[in-house]
């Protein structure tokens, strides 16, 4: 699990390992991620697009950079909270995630809210 804030925007995100849509023999691993917005300042903001860097264990990188997540591109009030559940795929079985959202201020001000680095590992893969 990870969290981060950045300008009131706190980013938690919980990762598991999906094993209905994996196959190990096959170097297909993947993991489901549910992420949780919420802004705990004082100024709305809207969540305008993502970045992930997504890296795995060979240290290949995928990055992921698109408007919005799941079709949506939620407003936050301060108080409110946005989650959704999204996934990757690796080829090995553990690796890291990182990225930030692109933020906007009602006043038209942008900014990234980071997503902390965590961990994609296959239970007990590691020791």
């Amino acid at each position: 699990m990870s969290t981060a804030t950045t300008d009131g925007i706190r980013v938690t995100v919980e990762p598991t390992f999906w094993p209905e849509r994996s196959t190990p023999e096959s170097g297909q691993f993947a993991f489901m991620y549910k992420v949780v917005l919420f802004n705990e300042g004082t100024v709305p903001a809207q969540l305008r697009s993502r970045h992930w860097i997504i890296t795995d264990a060979q240290g290949h990188i995928d990055e992921v950079k698109g408007e919005g997540v799941v079709g949506r591109q939620p407003h936050l009030k301060p108080g409110e909270r946005f989650e959704y559940t999204s996934w990757a795929m690796l080829k090995t079985p553990f690796g890291t995630m990182r990225g930030g959202y692109e933020m906007e201020r009602p006043d038209g001000t942008r900014f990234e809210a980071r997503i902390a680095e965590f961990a994609l590992t296959l239970p007990h893969a590691l020791h």
